[in-house]
């Protein structure tokens, strides 16, 4: 001992691989900043801040006519059936194809057995099944629905349905695979169904996170039907559409406030529904 104390390097030691990954990260970055054509700095200019400027002082004050109120009103109720209604039939697409795409709730995987390749089978066609529902953005389905029904919620509707039926299938298989599955396997490998093991094996520890995402999905819907009615689905959409076409800011900014109150909802019921099931 020569009376010295060995400190500890002020250095972290792992400053360096962070710094590589963070300029690795810009040199990526870059050349799509570029494909997107991201100029934030063109929003400071003087010409154009003072155009928005004056875009955004239409907004006020919000409109509070009882005659707007009521079709606000009618419009909201629209745009929340629209969305409940999408995400009720997308839950009884999703349901039976994450069901047969849940790797965990497979017998087969307990062993060897002469039914393992159409298990196999069974959950890569599911698969496929979720991938092309998802792989088409429901605005299109919208435009397709509402030549064939006319103009109205229904298109909104089934265009949420199938959109959102194939990301709650695959995120709902994902979140189950992801749970602790020993339960489950111990319910199959002594003999019972899956119907069981889905109930008394997974969903018990999945539950909270299964309805959190749900209600999630739920509020990107009320978001979606919104515009939907762009298209013509009807809903807060179209009334936000007829709005900004008569250069109507203060009914814009109320119909801006009526979606706020929607998101808040939304949080709220997701709180709620995750503490009864805590």
């Amino acid at each position: 001992m020569n009376g010295s104390v060995a400190l500890a390097p002020d250095r972290d030691p792992r400053a360096r691989p962070r710094a590589t990954a963070v300029l690795i990260g810009i040199v990526l970055l870059w050349p799509v900043l570029q494909l997107s054509e991201f100029k934030p700095w063109v929003l400071f200019d003087a010409g154009n801040a003072r155009v928005m400027a004056n875009f955004l002082a239409g907004f006020v004050p919000p409109a509070t006519s009882s005659d707007f109120l009521g079709l606000l009103l009618k419009a909201t109720l629209e745009t929340l059936a629209m969305a409940t209604a999408g995400i009720a039939l997308a839950f009884v697409i999703a349901i039976p194809l994450a069901f047969a795409m849940t790797y965990s709730l497979s017998i087969s995987r307990i062993g060897p057995g002469p039914g393992r390749w159409r298990g196999e089978a069974l959950r890569t066609a599911a698969r496929a099944m979720l991938v092309l529902l998802r792989a088409i953005p429901e605005v299109v389905w919208a435009l397709v629905f509402v030549r064939a029904l006319g103009l109205g919620p229904a298109a909104g509707v089934l265009a949420l349905a199938i959109t959102y039926g194939g990301m709650l299938g695959k995120v709902y298989a994902e979140i189950l695979e992801s749970s602790d599955t020993r339960p489950a396997r111990a319910l199959l490998e002594a003999g019972s169904g899956r119907i069981t093991a889905l109930g008394y094996g997974l969903l018990p520890g999945a539950a909270q996170e299964l309805v959190s995402y749900t209600v999630y999905r739920w509020e990107c819907a009320v978001r979606a039907s919104v515009v939907m009615g762009f298209v013509g689905a009807g809903g807060l959409g179209q009334l936000m559409d007829q709005s900004m076409k008569m250069l109507n800011g203060g009914e814009a900014s109320t119909i801006l406030l009526m979606f706020l109150m929607l998101v808040l909802l939304a949080d709220a019921l997701s709180a709620m529904l995750r503490r009864l099931l805590a």
